[in-house]
């Protein structure tokens, strides 16, 4: 047995299944545990956490830290969207209860939100005074401060998967163009990628406003597209991409202009996309979170001890692990408040946004392709030095 530390660590899921989240549970736990804490299994999230269904591990055995998949309601934990707010006091009594010195958080938006909302606490309540760890995984990839999600990979695989499948279905008709919704909320990261990948005529998004005249835009480009060898468009859509223009009004509208060149077909994908096995991309990508968060929560932990006790009030003591670009970083949860769009739940700003005329390239639609960043350049004023003689 590896020495013990002393501390006790608390892993929680909170918000909806995405592939990649056993991994990452997996590895929390199992380096935890090497580093010598001890580590608890906290279900139904911030609600579990308020009525102290807590657990260690060692009650739970290992079997939970087994699966390849997501958890599911009988063999991992169910996970509620409940935020803490409203539990702050059961929440604090939990934590000295079980002795909690730090926490790590798996979840999507409402884990980023949740840590957000335990941070305001702190001032009200010392006993949330401890370190945080939020890694974000989810299919819809809006988390802001990272660049990728666990489980955003997968349920890219499944949406393109599914629309080749599709695309293939129409291989014994001629003229026929496939409507098909994505999920991730107002985040049109999936629409955009699966687009990309899938060879999509068109991919509607929130981010991006479009009105009648794109759609009729669209129509026509399709229907001058069926005059040539390729006899099949595909047109993808965000469930939430605008309120409406729905997945049935685009249907019905292409329905009807198409009448006598192309037919339609429309298709809701759903959750079939949050499940399934993860991608090894998900698995490695779960699997080095955990393993990073629980070696900067240990560093944490020792750094805000104090005589055994442990007192975190630090913004830095409450950090979101995010990629960025090419490495892994600990953001503060309070520094990240700013960059995001809570109403809509997605960051401000997307680098994603940057392909999107790509995608109109890839259908041949005539646009320019601008990919170049702006900078304001600053004007320097150049001292000049004055001879000493003619002084």
């Amino acid at each position: 047995p590896c020495p013990q530390s002393g501390y006790t660590v608390a892993v929680m899921n909170v918000g909806a299944p995405a592939a990649g989240m056993n991994a990452a549970v997996r590895a929390t736990v199992r380096i935890g545990l090497i580093h010598g804490h001890r580590m608890l299994a906290v279900h139904d999230g911030f609600e579990g956490l308020a009525f102290g269904m807590v657990r260690s591990y060692r009650e739970w055995g290992l079997g939970w830290l087994r699966g390849a998949c997501i958890w599911d309601g009988e063999e991992g934990f169910p996970l509620p969207r409940t935020l803490p707010k409203k539990y702050f006091e059961e929440i604090s009594a939990n934590i000295t209860k079980f002795g909690i010195h730090a926490l790590v958080i798996i979840g999507g938006f409402e884990g980023f939100t949740g840590g957000l909302e335990l941070v305001e606490g702190r001032a009200r309540f010392e006993e949330l005074c401890i370190p945080l760890c939020v890694v974000p995984a989810t299919v819809s990839n809006n988390v802001p401060g990272s660049d990728f999600s666990i489980g955003a990979d997968t349920a890219l695989n499944t949406i393109t998967t599914t629309c080749d499948l599709i695309k293939q279905s129409a291989a014994g008709t001629k003229r026929r163009v496939f409507i098909i919704e994505t999920m991730g909320g107002f985040c049109g990261y999936l629409a955009t990628m699966a687009g990309l990948a899938a060879g999509a005529d068109a991919a509607y998004i929130f981010e991006e406003p479009f009105s009648s005249r794109d759609l009729q835009a669209n129509v026509d480009h399709l229907t001058e597209k069926m005059k040539t060898t390729v006899k099949r468009g595909l047109v993808l859509r965000n469930e939430r991409c605008n309120e409406n223009y729905t997945t049935d009004f685009i249907y019905n509208l292409y329905s009807e202009e198409g009448k006598g060149v192309f037919d339609c077909r429309k298709n809701v994908l759903g959750h079939m996309q949050q499940g399934g096995s993860p991608t090894p991309f998900d698995r490695n990508f779960g699997t080095k979170m955990g393993a990073k968060a629980v070696a900067w929560i240990t560093g944490k932990i020792k750094e805000c001890s104090r005589h055994g006790r442990i007192f975190a009030n630090t913004a830095d003591s409450a950090c979101l692990l995010g990629m960025r670009k090419r490495s892994l970083v600990f953001q503060p949860l309070a520094e990240l408040r700013q960059q995001t769009d809570f109403e809509h739940r997605i960051p401000k700003e997307q680098w994603w946004l940057r392909l999107r005329p790509i995608l109109k390239i890839l259908a041949k639609y005539n646009i320019e392709l601008d990919t170049s960043e702006t900078a304001h350049l600053e004007h320097l004023t150049r001292k000049v030095l004055v001879p000493e003689a003619t002084l």
